[in-house]
């Protein structure tokens, strides 16, 4: 975990590489700010077939093997923000982000964009917290206190 004054590149070999000048995630203190995820295949580089359905579950899969990388989870978001370029299909992604957040459901805007990169449809941004380790005493010693 990095301390609250600094910040760490968090990198991820499981989901796709940044497609431009950014990092897929920053940790600083204790939260992770998550770049947006698109529905890329992270083999190929390629986005998914299928449509909205498909293109959120990789998302939110990218999304998973990032925070997993920055040493947090799904668990530990506390926003999120989706991208979609047709707000029409909002019910559909709806649908799969349920599948991903099933309880205690972080707070989350949902907006309609004119395009996104690669022609994805839908893409997926998310704050997270970062948990660590209390002390024995159920105290928190952490750096940053």
């Amino acid at each position: 975990m990095s301390c609250c004054t600094k910040r760490e590149v968090v990198t991820c070999e499981n989901a796709p590489k940044a497609i431009g000048p950014y990092s897929v995630a920053i940790a600083t203190g204790c939260l992770v700010f998550v770049s947006g995820q698109l529905g890329i295949d992270s083999n190929s580089g390629t986005i998914v077939e299928g449509g909205i359905q498909d293109q959120t579950r990789t998302a939110l899969t990218n999304l998973k093997s990032v925070l997993e990388s920055a040493g947090s989870s799904l668990e530990q978001v506390v926003k999120t923000t989706v991208f979609l370029t047709d707000m029409g299909q909002f019910g559909e992604m709806n649908a799969v982000y349920a599948e991903f957040f099933t309880s205690n459901f972080p707070a989350r805007s949902a907006i309609q964009v004119g395009a996104l990169p690669k022609g994805g449809i839908v893409e997926v941004e998310a704050i997270a917290v970062l948990p660590h380790k209390h002390e024995s005493d159920g105290e928190c010693h952490c750096e940053c206190q």
